[in-house]
C-alpha cells in the first residue's frame, strides 16, 4: 500500500510540475501577445459623432472625481453628454457631479436622481433609470472606477466604426487607491487579468465585455432589448455582450488600456470581491473557468515541492520570472505602478486560493447587498437584506 501510495503520489507532485512549465510557457505567450498589441496602436483621426458617457454612481469612492473628470477631458470634436446616475438623494457622489460641472462649465453634465428599483441587480436598475435620459446616438458604458486617457474617446470610436462591429470594450490594468490591499487588488488586474483577457481575445479563445467600456450604437442597445434586459444578470457587462453576438455582430477589444480604481481597504473586502468575481466566472463559463489554472504556475510549483524538491524549485523559479516579466510590462503599459514586484508571490497564491474558493460560493456581496447567485449567470436579491 505504501509503494502504491508512494506511486501515486509521485504521479501527482509530477502532474503538477507539468502544469506549472505549461503554466509559464503560457505567460511567455500572453506576455508576447500584451506586448504586440498594446505597442503599435492605429492612429485614431478626428471624430464629430455626438457621444452620450453614462456613469452609474454609488457613493464618494476615492478618487472619483479624478475618475470622472478624466472622461471630460477628450480629444474629441463632437458633442458629448456625461450622464451620471445615482439611486438615493443622499448619496455623496451628488456633490462630487456638482463640483465637475463647476470644473468643467463647457461640458454637457448631467446627473439623474432616481431610486425606481428594476430586478436584482443595483447596477443595472441605475442603467435602466439613466437610459431614457440618453442624447446621442453612440452609447458608452463604463464603470465609476474608471480612468481614461485623452485619446479615449477617438480610439473608442474608430474601433466601433469598422464593418461588422457591435460594441466595442478595453481591457484594464489596477491601481491601489485605499492602501496596501487595494494595490494588491490592483496587481491581480494589471499581472493576471489583463495579460489573460488579451491573450484569449486575440486567439479567439473567449469574447470579454467589460464593465472597463462598452461602447455601442443606440439602435444596437435596442435591439438587445435596452438595459431592463439585464436587470437580474449579476455579469450585465458579459451578458450584453453575449447579446450584441447574437445579434451577428463581434464585440471588439480596442488596443487602449484604461485604468481601474481598487478601493479594497482590508483583506476582507479584497477577499468578497474577488470572491464575488471568480464565482460570477465560474458560473458564466466553468471548462473556461477550470482551465484557467493555467494561468497559476507558480502556486502549482510550489504545490510540487514536497513531492519533487528540485524539479518543482526549478518550476518556481521559472514562474517568477516569466511572471515577473509580465508583470513589469503591464505595468509599463498601464502606466502605473499596481503593487511593489515584492508582492507578486503573494498575489499569485492569493489568486489560487481564490480559484478554488470561489467553486464553492453560492450568494456574493455587491456594495453590501447580498444577491444569492441563479443558473445562467442570473442573480436574485435575499429579501432581508435591503439594496439600498
Amino acid at each position: 500500500m505504501t509503494g502504491a501510495m508512494g506511486q501515486i503520489a509521485a504521479m501527482v507532485g509530477w502532474a503538477l510540475a507539468g502544469l506549472s512549465l505549461a503554466g509559464t510557457l503560457y505567460t511567455v505567450l500572453a506576455g508576447v501577445t500584451l506586448y504586440h498589441f498594446y505597442s503599435h496602436p492605429p492612429p485614431a483621426g478626428a471624430r464629430r459623432d455626438g457621444v452620450t458617457l453614462i456613469k452609474p454612481l454609488h457613493g464618494a469612492e476615492p478618487q472619483l472625481a479624478d475618475n470622472l473628470a478624466s472622461f471630460a477631458i477628450q480629444h474629441h470634436a463632437g458633442p458629448v453628454q456625461m450622464l451620471c446616475g445615482v439611486q438615493r438623494a443622499s448619496d455623496p457622489a451628488i456633490a462630487v457631479v456638482e463640483a465637475l460641472k463647476e470644473r468643467f462649465p463647457a461640458r454637457r453634465i448631467d446627473l439623474v436622481v432616481d431610486a425606481t428599483p428594476h430586478g436584482a441587480n443595483p447596477k443595472v436598475a441605475n442603467l435602466i433609470n439613466l437610459e431614457p435620459h440618453i442624447a446621442h446616438d453612440v452609447v458608452v458604458l463604463s464603470d465609476s472606477d474608471i480612468a481614461v486617457g485623452p485619446e479615449y474617446l477617438p480610439t473608442v470610436l474608430a474601433a466601433l466604426d469598422r464593418a461588422g462591429t457591435g460594441a466595442v470594450t478595453l481591457a484594464y490594468g489596477g491601481r491601489g487607491d485605499a492602501g496596501f490591499w487595494s494595490r494588491i487588488a490592483a496587481s491581480g488586474l494589471s499581472w493576471q487579468f489583463l495579460p489573460g483577457a488579451v491573450f484569449g481575445a486575440r486567439l479567439g479563445l473567449a469574447r470579454p465585455c467589460m464593465g472597463s467600456t462598452i461602447a455601442l450604437r443606440r439602435e444596437t442597445l435596442a435591439r438587445i432589448g435596452g438595459m431592463r434586459a439585464f436587470a437580474d444578470v449579476l455579469a450585465d457587462d458579459f451578458a450584453i455582450g453575449e447579446a450584441v453576438a447574437a445579434l451577428g455582430l463581434s464585440v471588439d477589444v480596442a488596443p487602449a488600456l484604461v485604468v481601474h480604481g481598487s478601493t479594497e481597504a482590508d483583506f476582507g473586502a479584497l477577499w468578497r470581491h474577488e470572491l464575488r468575481w471568480g464565482a460570477t466566472v465560474r458560473a458564466l463559463v466553468p471548462t473556461a473557468y477550470a482551465l484557467g489554472v493555467i494561468a497559476m504556475p507558480l502556486p502549482l510549483a510550489l504545490l510540487a515541492l514536497p513531492f519533487h524538491p528540485l524539479a518543482a524549485g526549478c518550476c518556481a523559479a521559472l514562474a517568477l520570472i516569466a511572471r515577473g516579466a509580465v508583470a513589469r510590462l503591464a505595468d509599463r503599459l498601464t502606466g502605473v505602478r499596481s503593487a511593489p514586484i515584492w508582492a507578486l508571490p503573494l498575489r499569485d497564491c492569493l489568486t489560487f486560493v481564490v480559484f478554488l474558493g470561489s467553486w464553492g460560493v453560492r450568494s456574493v456581496d455587491w456594495r453590501g447587498a447580498t444577491l444569492r447567485m441563479e443558473s445562467e449567470g442570473r442573480v436574485s436579491a435575499l429579501p432581508e437584506v435591503p439594496l439600498t
